[in-house]
């Protein structure tokens, strides 16, 4: 079983939301093999306890445009790790020092990655892109 075509539009819609916020290390994983509760799992990380925050007012106010609104959100007040359960999708936004401690990706390392069709002009493609446009060193030869 795969994810639906509906599923795989809202996250991306979640993921622009984040992006735009500035999100950190986006990643959507189909999980609808492994979990019978939801089709994805979006993962995104923020520096600061604020940022994580303000990446959650962007997905829920982007996802409330679908007219979806969280069956269940969990974290809130802490601003550490932030879940939003919308069925289809459960997205985590986490401050990068819980990301990094709980590693829901290699939990589910097994699991395909979603497409998030975010173009490289993307804030969160950033990184990525400053990598492939970089300057090779000139080669030095030993004498």
């Amino acid at each position: 079983m795969t994810a639906t075509e509906h599923s795989i539009e809202v996250v991306r819609a979640a993921a622009r939301a984040a992006s735009d916020k500035l999100a950190d290390d986006l990643i959507a994983l189909d999980v609808s093999d492994r979990l019978a509760i939801t089709d994805i799992f979006f993962i995104a990380s923020a520096a600061t306890e604020r940022q994580v925050n303000a990446i959650v007012d962007g997905i829920e106010d982007e996802l409330h445009k679908f007219g979806m609104r969280p069956v269940r959100r969990e974290g809130r007040s802490g601003g550490r790790w932030v879940l939003l359960d919308y069925a289809d999708i459960v997205v985590h936004v986490q401050h990068e020092e819980d990301r990094i401690f709980y590693a829901l990706e290699r939990l589910y390392a097994d699991c395909p990655v979603v497409d998030l069709a975010l173009d490289a002009s993307d804030p969160s493609r950033k990184q990525d892109s400053a990598a492939e446009t970089s300057i090779p060193a000139p080669d030095v030869q030993a004498q």
